[in-house]
This record gives C-alpha cells, structure tokens and sequence, in this order.
C-alpha cells in the first residue's frame, strides 16, 4: 500500500485558524483514504508561510527521508510554504520523488507556469554545481598524482581518528600533499575522489592537529 504524509499549516493562533488546522487534517485523512494512501505521519503547525526555519519544515524533510513516504497531502500550495519559501520546499519534496497531491486540486498538484519554470532553473543549477565539484576533483586527483600521489596504494587504514567523533582522513596523506605544494581545497577534493567524505576545513584542522603536536626540533 501507498504511504502518505500530510502536511498542515495555519499562519496565526487565532481560534478560527486553530479550526482550520483540524478542518485540512480531517479532509486530508479522507482524501488519502479514498485515494488508497496509508498515512504514516501526520504534521501540524502554526507558522508563517514566508519563513522556512520550521519545526514542521524540518520533521516533514527528515521523515520524507527515513520513511519512505510515496506522497505528501496537502489542502493547497501555499499550506507548504508562501514566496521563496515555498520553491525552496517544492524543490526538496519534489527531488525525493515523492508526489504532492493536494485538496483544492483533488489530486496530484499542478505547479504554475512561473513556478515549473523556476524549479527547472533550480534543476540545471543544481546539475552544473554537481558538474563542477566532480570536475574539482578530478583537477585535485590530477595535481596529486603529478606531485607523486599514488592512487593504487591502500590508505584507508592510515588516519587520525582517535574517537567516534572524528572522520576517518590518511593524516599521513594530508601531510605528503600538502608538503607537495597542493592547497587545503585540492586535498580535500583529492580524498573526496577517493572516497574520503572531507571538506577544505577538515583537512585544513587535521594539519593543524598534527602540526601542533610535532616537536619543534622537528618541524
């Protein structure tokens, strides 16, 4: 069976609104109901549509994330959010592909004209930002590999991690490259090709780390 989140949301505290958030809760069970959807979750709110730091926000993302929701019900688009904000949450919802099906359109939403215009700029955005980090590291593998990095060899057991806390990173690895020439930001992308998930900053603290703890008739 289908699995479905609904998604409610009023403005204000007001009594009348209050009402409201029961009234989109019953019609939303209703319409899962009728549509063969078991709903899973169940999220209510009284929040500004404008702002996106929401509590509901955040549980709707998690739980499209970890349950496996087939589709979120809403009463219409702006219950999800108003301006910028709704994009922003359209965009998120709609790259889980999950389908937004809501009340005032008895089924599956259908976005604007403005709207699927701007989710597509977001698309091909998003599309060359990915271009552009794999093309990152593959530029940092390069210059690793000129500076005398060899892929073949097996570093996943050199690191400094020394609690559950820290990302397992070939601190021995950081030090070569780093000796070699290469900047904080070309190891980074050189570990992430391989496999190693770590940011400009984390390489840039292990070093530091490291650097800290030689003695100085050795640095």
């Amino acid at each position: 069976m289908k699995k479905a989140i609904i998604y409610c949301r009023v403005s204000t505290d007001k009594e009348t609104q209050a009402s409201s958030l029961e009234r989109q809760e019953q019609e939303l069970t209703s319409m899962a109901d009728e549509l063969s959807y078991e709903v899973i979750r169940i999220i209510k709110e009284k929040a500004s549509g404008f702002q996106l730091d929401r509590d509901g926000v955040f549980e709707l993302l998690d739980a499209l994330k970890g349950q496996k929701a087939d589709a979120v019900f809403i009463q219409d688009e702006t219950r999800l959010g108003r301006g910028n904000a709704k994009i922003a949450l359209l965009h998120c919802i709609l790259k889980e592909n999950v389908k937004i099906i809501a009340f005032s359109q008895k089924g599956e939403l259908e976005l604007s004209e403005a709207d699927s215009m701007v989710l597509q700029i977001v698309g091909i955005v998003e599309e060359y930002q990915r271009k552009l980090h794999n093309i990152k590291i593959s530029r940092g593998m390069k210059k690793a590999v000129e500076k005398g990095y060899k892929p073949q060899k097996n570093i996943k057991h050199n690191n400094l991690s020394t609690g559950p806390e820290k990302k397992n990173v070939p601190i021995e690895e950081i030090i070569r490259l780093r000796e070699s020439g290469l900047t904080f930001a070309d190891i980074a992308a050189t570990l992430r090709g391989f496999g190693y998930p770590v940011s400009k900053a984390t390489v840039n603290r292990r070093y530091l780390e490291y650097r800290e703890n030689v003695p100085p008739e050795e640095k």
